[in-house]
This record gives structure tokens, C-alpha cells and sequence, in this order.
């Protein structure tokens, strides 16, 4: 079954409930804009402002977006990009695509001009959709985008170079196209998150996707009663596949536009939701609130909040077993994957195994893993190898890359780039990542390791370990920590708390920042590199 077949399933059995709410803190009631008759918009008892869809609307709005895009002559087969915040029109639009057979190109709204430019053609896109934020950036590039693109502008105010949005998917049909979509058929283009140069263009089949919406309803027992609250953005697949387990099942999604605890606790409280998946830098601050009062839980109600679960990078374990003192009633997972695999859930800790806190979890609902060396031979329990993973969610290939996929996949292997080990009862626990071990001296330092550490001081809000350049030993321990707010912590304190590591693991140089992440909530260690690893900075640091 295509992924489209579930978006017509639910409008048949669910259609008058409501499938999307909109929530966006940051704008008013005042402010609010109907879009020319496109939206349902309904009142609300909060001051902020929402919009919401039912199943059957989400379906009619896909189907004008697929039946205008048939009639500007887009076929089977070609790419459409969509560059968007998270909104209400972003899933009709996705879907809308993937109905006339074209493939989606989710895009990350973090591009530059440049990099915009870079994936359009990368992906060999023949329409953009994009927003009123993305404005100069795309007039930026305009006179480079390759002859006969589309772009259709979602907005007020259409440019008139591009297509006003609205106007045209407003007058298209909404019957459904008479497109014949496979199981098969070529679905969605992803971009790796980019922390290694430009990302890659990772092509997925539909087959993966219905993988990756069926394997996320299982592990978290999502039912038709649950509200699952979406905070990441949406072009990223942990973000859209965890969103897969309320398509699967025809129940209610919260798409929420800010991440501050009280928008997420509000959007909670208000909204009912059962299920949320955080990223480690919004946990922290969730508990950070929490510890100095300025957020309270008797002022929400969150009684019916389920399942906490969390992904996206290595987990510290103090935060859970911190999160898990405020919320003793939740359950918790943590969700490893990657856009290689169609996102989260290839590896996962599962709900039952709160007491494995640390380790990534096993192979998740159709999925094989396995540990290997330099040789891509099997290591012992125990042992740091590469993490291999396979199953129907694997990527059908880095598109236009053949070089790149078969250095990926091997055998029907995805060779994740992940180092990790096995445990006595058969968890993963997550080491590091492979480009990302420190080698001083000749050992192997896993800044991961160091990272969760650190994070048990009590004081230390985020942290962030690089390998930092030394001349004898050819890098040396650094640490980039962003102390919690109204706290002090002195270079000495940090090197009186490590006297229980090891020495070579202990970091040599400490800096007292605020940590840098992406949109996804990952450690941005390339960025982080070149801010403190810089050739002028190491002399003048290595002179002192």
C-alpha cells in the first residue's frame, strides 16, 4: 500500500474529525489571517493563534495540490521541493505531490541561498513550493534555477515571478487524480542533515515510508485516541515519520511552532496531547524551568501525557532518570535511526526497558542490526564496531551518487557511520560517531562518552566534546560547556569534577559557551570545529 492510500483511508472512516491543529505562540488573535478561503479556521480559549483540518479537508486540499500540478504538466516520476516552516499547508502539499506519482523534496528551512540552489538541482527538482520567509533567498538565486521550474508561493503578497498558491490550488479539482501509485514507486527525497559538507540526497520508496508509519504505531501503541504534538520540522524525517504513527491510525496531530517549555507545556495542557517526542536540548530546558520555578505543573494539565520519547543523537541518561523523577508515570523511549533509514525506529529502546536507560535499545519492528570492524567482520559483545542496520526501510540509494551508495550499503547493509557496542543482553549502546573519535596518543576517545559525564554535574546545562589539535599527541580533549542560567562553574570546578576519568580522557581544554546544535537538535561538531579549532586560536592557545 503507497502512503497516499492511508491520507484516503482516514477521509472515508474519519472524515469530520480533525487530523492537524496549527499552533503558533508567537502570533496573537489580532494577527490572525485567513487564507483566502483555503483554511478552516476555528476559535480557540488560548490567545494564540490555530488552525485546524479535518481528515476529509486534508484530503481535498492534497487532491487540488496533485490535480494543479497535473495541470502544469508534472508527471509520474519528477521531483517537487518544499520549502516551508512547519504549517498547516505543509502535509497537504507533500501529499498532494506524492498523489500525481512526482516525488517529494522535502528541503531544511536552515538553507542558505546557496544551498538551496545546490539541492534544487542536486534532487533535479522541476518545482519549489517555498514560503514568505524564504523570499530573498530565493530572489538570491533566482537567475540560477534551471529553466521551466514552477514555484508556487505560499502567501500573501505572490512575487511575480512565481505562481500565487492559493489563487491556483483553490480553482483546481479536488477529486482524487486517476494516478496508479505502487508500493514500488520512487516516494520522497531527503537531505542528510549536512554536518559533513553538502548534504546527500537520499531517494525512498513508498514501501519505506508505509515501513517507517507501521513501525512507529507499533512501538508506542499509538491508538486513535492519542494527540501526538510535532514540534521538529517537518522536511526532516524523524520529525514525518514519528508523525506517521497518527496517519497510520487516523488520530490527531498538534503541530507546534516554538519550542519554549511554556509553548510546549500550554500545547499540552490545551490541546490534550498523549504523545510528544522532544530533542535533548528542549528537555533540558523543560527540566531547567522546572528546577527553578518558573514553570510549574499544577498550572497545566498533563495527566493524560503518555509517553515522553526522544531522539535525534545520543541520550544522556542523567537527563532521563531526571525527567523520569518530574514524570514518574511516563513512559519514555529513545529512537536511534537516520535519513538512510527513513528516520527513527531501525533501533529503538523500547517503552518496557526504561530500566536500559543509555543504550539506543534493539533493532526495531523489521529490522536487523549487527556490529562489525574495519573488515566488516562481526565484533565481540562488548567490542566498538561500525552499526550496521537492515530492513525494509533501508534508502533505495544516494540519487545520482552511485559511488556514495555503494560505499553505504553493502550486501543490503546501511553502514551508518555510527560506532557502537553490544551489550550482555543484547542492547546497542551508542559510542560515537565514527568521524567524530578523538585519537590522542594512539587511543581512541569516544566524545559521546565524556559528553555524559560531564552532564551529571548538576551545574552544566549542555556540553559539547571535540578533538581539539596538539602537536605531540595530534588532538587532545576539549569541551565546550554552556553552564545552566543563574549558575557559576570555573575551569577549576569542571577539572575537580573529572578526577574520576581517566587522565587522557579528562578534556585539556574548556571553553564556556553556549553549544551549538541544528535545527534537529544535534551537536553541531563541524561548526563547533571551526569556532574553537580554528589555526589561530590553537597557536594562541598553544602558546599559553
Amino acid at each position: 500500500m503507497p502512503i497516499t492510500d492511508l491520507l484516503e483511508r482516514n477521509s472515508k472512516l474519519y472524515g469530520e474529525e480533525i487530523a492537524l491543529v496549527e499552533i503558533n505562540p508567537e502570533i496573537r488573535e489580532e494577527q490572525r489571517v485567513t487564507w483566502k478561503e483555503y483554511e478552516l479556521i476555528q476559535p480557540t480559549s488560548t490567545s494564540f493563534y490555530r488552525r485546524s483540518i479535518t481528515w476529509s479537508v486534508f484530503d481535498e486540499k492534497a487532491n487540488r495540490v496533485a490535480n494543479m500540478l497535473i495541470e502544469r504538466g508534472i508527471r509520474k516520476g519528477q521531483k517537487c521541493a518544499i520549502l516551508l516552516m512547519n504549517c498547516l499547508e505543509w502535509l497537504p502539499i507533500y501529499f498532494g505531490i506524492m498523489k500525481t506519482g512526482a516525488i517529494a523534496v522535502p528541503m531544511n528551512f536552515r538553507f542558505d541561498a546557496d544551498e538551496i540552489r545546490y539541492c534544487l538541482d542536486a534532487s533535479d527538482s522541476d518545482v519549489l513550493f517555498y514560503g514568505p520567509e524564504f523570499i530573498g533567498r530565493i530572489e538570491n538565486i533566482i537567475s540560477h534555477i534551471r529553466k521551466n521550474t514552477l514555484l508556487f508561493y505560499v502567501g500573501d503578497q505572490c512575487p511575480s515571478y512565481a505562481d500565487d498558491y492559493y489563487r491556483m490550488a483553490s480553482n483546481a479539482s479536488s477529486t482524487a487524480p486517476r494516478i496508479l501509485v505502487e508500493d514500488k514507486d520512487e516516494a520522497a527525497i531527503y537531505f542528510s542533515s549536512g554536518t559533513t559538507g553538502f548534504p546527500k540526497a537520499i531517494l525512498h520508496n513508498h514501501t519505506a515510508l508505509m515501513q517507517s508509519a507501521r513501525m512507529e504505531a507499533i512501538h508506542h501503541e499509538t491508538t486513535r485516541k492519542d494527540t501526538f504534538l510535532c514540534i521538529p520540522p517537518l522536511y526532516h524525517t524523524g520529525a514525518k515519520m514519528h508523525w506517521f504513527g497518527s496517519l497510520y491510525t487516523g488520530s490527531r496531530a498538534v503541530l507546534l511552532k516554538g519550542n519554549s517549555p511554556e509553548a510546549i507545556f500550554s500545547a499540552v495542557s490545551n490541546e490534550g496531547c498523549t504523545i510528544v517526542w522532544l530533542l535533548v536540548p528542549w528537555a533540558q530546558d523543560i527540566l531547567a524551568a522546572l528546577d527553578s520555578g518558573k514553570l510549574k505543573m499544577e498550572d497545566y494539565k498533563l495527566s493524560q501525557w503518555r509517553l515522553m520519547h526522544i531522539g535525534a543523537q545520543p541520550i544522556p541518561p542523567s537527563l532521563i532518570r531526571r525527567w523520569l523523577k518530574y514524570f514518574p508515570h511516563h513512559k519514555y523511549d529513545t529512537n536511534y535511526g537516520l535519513s538512510e533509514s527513513t528516520g527513527p525506529g531501525c533501533v529503538h529502546l523500547g517503552m518496557e526497558n526504561v530500566h536500559k536507560v543509555g543504550a539506543i535499545g534493539i533493532p526495531g519492528y523489521g529490522w536487523k542490526t549487527k556490529i562489525v570492524d574495519e573488515q566488516d567482520m562481526p565484533v565481540a559483545d562488548g567490542e566498538v564496531g561500525e552499526l550496521c542496520v537492515k530492513g525494509p526501510g533501508v534508502m533505495l540509494e544516494y540519487y545520482k551518487n552511485p559511488e556514495a551508495t555503494a560505499e553505504t550499503i553493502i550486501d543490503g547493509w546501511l553502514h551508518t557511520g555510527d560506532m557502537a557496542r553490544l551489550d550482555e543482553d543484547g542492547f546497542i549502546f551508542l559510542v560515537d560517531r565514527k568521524k567524530d573519535v578523538i585519537i590522542s596518543g594512539g587511543e581512541n576517545l569516544y566524545p559521546v562518552q565524556i559528553e555524559n559525564f560531564l552532564m551529571r554535574n548538576d551545574k552544566i546545562h549542555d556540553v559539547a566534546v571535540i578533538g581539539y589539535p596538539h602537536e605531540r599527541l595530534g588532538e587532545i580533549v576539549a569541551a565546550v560547556i554552556q553552564v545552566k542560567e543563574g549558575m557559576e562553574l570555573t575551569e577549576e570546578d569542571v577539572n575537580r569534577f573529572c578526577i574520576d576519568l581517566p587522565r587522557y580522557k579528562r578534556p585539556r581544554k574548556i571553553f564556556f559557551d553556549k553549544v551549538i546544535r541544528n535545527a534537529t537538535g544535534k551537536i553541531d561538531k563541524p561548526k563547533i570545529r571551526e569556532i574553537y579549532c580554528s589555526e589561530r586560536l590553537v597557536e594562541r592557545q598553544n602558546m599559553s
